[in-house]
C-alpha cells in the first residue's frame, strides 16, 4: 500500500524549528512506537516523503505533498504565507521505517518504491483512512490502513529521556 506509517495531530510548537548550531543544529521530527526498552523504536520523519496536513483553531487549514521532505515543508511553513495559520499537523508517509538504527540509536527510513503493485480496493480503504484520521472524524466505519504503522511525537521536554531509553 502507499501508506507506510503516519502521526496524527502533531503539534508544531513542540519542535525546534531552529535549534542552533553544534550538534543540535538539524530540527527533527521525532516520533516513536511504545515507551520503554526493548520494544521502544523512535524515527526521525524530516525527510519523510508522503501527504501532509495543516490544522488551524477551525480544523484542516492546507494539504500538501512532499517529495523532498516533509520537514522542509513544514519548515518552510512557518516563514511563508501559511505561517501563524496553522499549530498542529498530520502526515501520511511513503517510506517504510526500516529495521536497522543509526549512531543514534534512530531507525532509518527506506526509499520511496518505484512501483506500488495494491490490490484496488486495499487502495481504497487507505484513501478512506487517510480521510477519516486526518480529519478527525469518528466514522462509524473506522477503516484503518492496510499496512501503516502509527507514530507517536516525541515532545520537546522528552527527546532527551527517550533517547536514554534506547541505549
Amino acid at each position: 500500500m502507499f501508506i507506510k506509517n503516519f502521526g496524527l495531530f502533531w503539534r508544531g510548537d513542540e519542535i525546534d524549528w531552529f535549534p542552533g548550531k553544534g550538534n543540535k543544529g538539524a530540527f527533527r521530527l521525532l516520533g516513536r512506537q511504545n515507551a520503554n526498552r526493548p520494544i521502544l523504536r523512535m524515527a526521525d520523519f524530516r525527510y519523510q516523503q508522503g501527504i501532509y496536513i495543516l490544522y488551524g483553531n477551525h480544523g484542516p487549514y492546507y494539504v500538501g505533498l512532499t517529495m523532498q521532505g516533509l520537514g522542509i515543508r513544514l519548515k518552510n511553513h512557518q516563514a511563508d504565507n501559511l505561517a501563524g495559520q496553522w499549530d498542529r499537523f498530520s502526515w501520511f508517509g511513503f517510506c517504510s521505517v526500516l529495521k536497522g538504527t543509526d549512531k543514534d540509536g534512530l531507525q532509518q527510513l527506506g526509499r520511496m518504491a518505484k512501483k506500488a503493485l495494491a490490490r484496488p480496493d486495499n487502495m481504497i480503504r487507505d484513501v478512506e483512512a487517510l480521510l477519516i484520521r486526518a480529519m478527525g472524524l469518528r466514522n462509524i466505519n473506522q477503516s484503518n490502513f492496510s499496512v501503516a504503522d502509527p507514530w507517536i511525537q516525541v515532545k520537546l521536554d522528552e527527546v532527551d529521556t527517550y533517547f536514554d531509553r534506547l541505549w
